[in-house]
């Protein structure tokens, strides 16, 4: 004899109504135990540009999510507009590169902490006929001093981004302020490092980029990398989970399994196994 469908049905939702009590207890005390997919999260991750630029997430993302079963979602943005994001609770972690501005967010109580976990360099970017001559520069501060006395285009982010931050650092090292000449040798995109680099091609003019952000760029035409290895062009990244004590809604369980990762073995080993063609763009640094 076959059992109608609507009477199995029945019979299915009453035995599952007579568990309905015990399953609530269980959750209560804490005592039932989800499938891994389940305790899976989807968090968002306030970035810099130039990680996301270099292609290191496209790379280094999906290693992570097949280890823990997290999505990634990440927002790249220069890294002032990631920590007024971070402020604002729009996220859940944050990868940027202003050490100073970085220390600050924590100490005002939007990130839990702050920790290394890699670093590469800054770079000066111009046309092959280097006209400012800063190929024959010995020190950082000599090509800007170059590049202010020739009065040689240059088109700066604009940004406030921690490569604009960078920029300006290397200004006030030689006691200078371009922005009385904004608009004539010193230009201002107000955009990020790729629309930045297309600009400063387009009017032959020099960039101030990170070193990966430029290797993977494509648009390089006739520029190049004219002034490079200064230890004041040091570019140091670091994480920072948003502190839930901020922003109770964050994810802080998923950011501390990223954080994480990222100063682990395995995390290091996957940031310096990053090449492109057979040059590292990032160096894992994490304490």
């Amino acid at each position: 004899m076959m059992i109608p469908t609507l009477s199995f049905d029945m019979a299915r939702r009453g035995a599952l109504s007579c568990h309905l009590p015990i399953l609530a207890l269980a959750m209560n005390l804490g005592l039932l135990i989800l499938p891994a997919q389940a305790l899976a999260s989807i968090l968002t991750l306030q970035s810099t540009t130039s990680t996301q630029n270099s292609g290191l997430y496209e790379y280094l993302l999906p290693l992570y999510e097949a280890e823990t079963g997290d999505e990634v979602r990440v927002v790249a943005v220069g890294t002032g507009q990631a920590l007024t994001n971070g402020q604002r609770c729009d996220g859940d972690i944050l990868i940027i590169h202003s050490l100073e501005d970085e220390q600050e967010f924590v100490k005002d109580g939007y990130g839990l902490y702050r920790k290394n976990i890699m670093y590469n360099d800054f770079v000066l970017i111009g046309p092959q006929g280097d006209p400012a001559s800063l190929s024959q520069a010995s020190t950082a501060a000599d090509a800007f001093l170059r590049l202010y006395d020739k009065k040689s285009l240059f088109v700066s982010r604009g940004d406030k981004s921690g490569t604009h931050k960078s920029e300006l650092r290397q200004w006030a090292q030689i006691s200078i302020n371009p922005f009385p000449d904004s608009g004539q040798w010193y230009l201002e995109t107000g955009t990020g490092m790729g629309a930045t680099l297309n600009a400063a091609i387009e009017l032959d003019a020099y960039v101030y980029a990170d070193r990966a952000t430029w290797l993977k760029f494509g648009n390089k035409q006739d520029h190049k990398i004219l002034f490079e290895n200064d230890t004041a062009l040091f570019n140091q990244y670091g994480v920072i989970p948003i502190a839930p004590s901020h922003c109770p809604s964050t994810k802080i369980d998923a950011a501390l399994r990223l954080a994480d990762w990222l100063v682990s073995p395995a995390g290091q080993k996957a940031i310096a196994a990053y090449r492109l063609n057979g040059k590292p763009l990032f160096i894992p640094n994490a304490e």
